[in-house]
């Protein structure tokens, strides 16, 4: 499909610098996808619409603090370095700026000597994989010298890191938040809990796959980069119990999306494993595994648009986020959110 389908026009003011005050006060645009209608609420109301023998499945990756800045050895250039991913002990895949200079045998100083990175090969798109060399911890040397790696449109950085993480936030290995689960609070979660809602924790660490954008004019030319994940024993079989029992499954999030379409596209029922996936979902997409999504709005001609257009369609899409526009929503990972369910 030509990505120009999934273009909206966005005023920039409508894109959240900021978390909202209190977590579930955010807005939430309530769809049903099948009768083709919507209402305006508040998170927290979500509540009333979640049915008791719901499974709601949310990702309970950490946001490392991913971003850092360093010194290029002889040259003493400055370089930006995100961390994507962990290949094998110290080698990470990493996005680098400016990445030209980056060769091979590359050395880079950060924090006055505490970390050094080495560049042992060169990918596309200002990839490279680094070795890192240190003394002691790598999380702990990180977290002294990295900052939480931000979206470029949100232009300050926070004063309380923990706001770009969810409350159930527990296995660290993310370059981004899943935003989606923003909105919920340790409290929310209780009553929800009281109202006979399983809960059920899966993982996928977010890296460039999630969050790169679209570059080509044809989606079936865009290659989504792999992604790790988890499930366990205990989340497989609450969750194959559900699907026997014809209860819902609502994912929490674009990458809890990914996780269970791509385990239950490749096994048929949901396995418990850890591996890499790249699937990637755009309209025309059978989805397998859930019932109902809960996402943020997200930006134009993104490949989380055409997930959100592949569960209920892309002209009903575009027409919900033509009214999030016109109310005055606020869009992207701080911003507000949407559940979307059938009959």
């Amino acid at each position: 499909m030509n990505i120009n389908l999934f273009d909206f026009y966005l005023p920039e003011e409508l894109i959240a610098q900021k978390p909202s005050e209190k977590r579930d006060c955010s807005r939430l645009l309530l769809i049903n996808k099948d009768e083709k209608t919507y209402q305006d609420k508040i998170f927290h109301d979500i509540i009333d619409y979640l049915r008791p023998g719901d499974v709601l499945v949310r990702n309970n990756t950490k946001v490392i603090p991913a971003r850092l800045h360093g010194i290029k050895e002889v040259t003493g250039a400055h370089v930006e370095t995100l961390l994507l991913k962990q290949l094998d002990g110290d080698v990470w895949e990493c996005l680098t700026k400016p990445a030209k200079s980056l060769k091979v045998g590359a050395r880079i100083h950060y924090g006055d000597g505490k970390l050094f990175g080495e560049v042992i090969e060169e990918r596309d798109e200002g990839i490279r994989l680094i070795k890192f060399i240190y003394e002691g911890i790598f999380l702990e040397v990180l977290d002294t010298l990295g900052k939480m790696p931000l979206p470029p449109y949100i232009k300050k950085q926070l004063c309380e890191n923990d706001r770009y993480q969810t409350v159930y936030a527990k296995y660290e290995g993310s370059a981004a938040a899943p935003t989606a689960g923003f909105h919920f609070t340790e409290e929310l979660f209780e009553r929800i809990k009281a109202k006979g809602v399983d809960v059920v924790d899966i993982t996928l660490h977010i890296g460039l796959g999630t969050f790169r954008p679209v570059k080509v004019e044809d989606t079936k030319d865009h290659v989504m980069h792999s992604e790790v994940y988890e499930i366990n024993e205990e989340a497989a079989n609450t969750l194959n119990k559900a699907k026997k029992e014809g209860r819902r499954i609502i994912a929490i999030g674009t990458t809890s999306t990914r996780t269970l379409e791509a385990n239950m596209s490749e096994f048929g029922k949901f396995t418990p494993t850890r591996k890499s996936t790249n699937i990637f979902i755009e309209p025309g997409y059978e989805f397998k595994a859930i019932d109902c999504l809960i996402t943020n709005f997200h930006l134009p001609k993104s490949t989380l648009i055409m997930l959100v257009s592949a569960f209920m369609g892309r002209e009903f899409t575009l027409e919900v986020y033509k009214h999030a526009v016109e109310e005055k929503y606020h869009f992207f990972s701080f911003g507000d959110s949407m559940f979307i369910y059938g009959k």
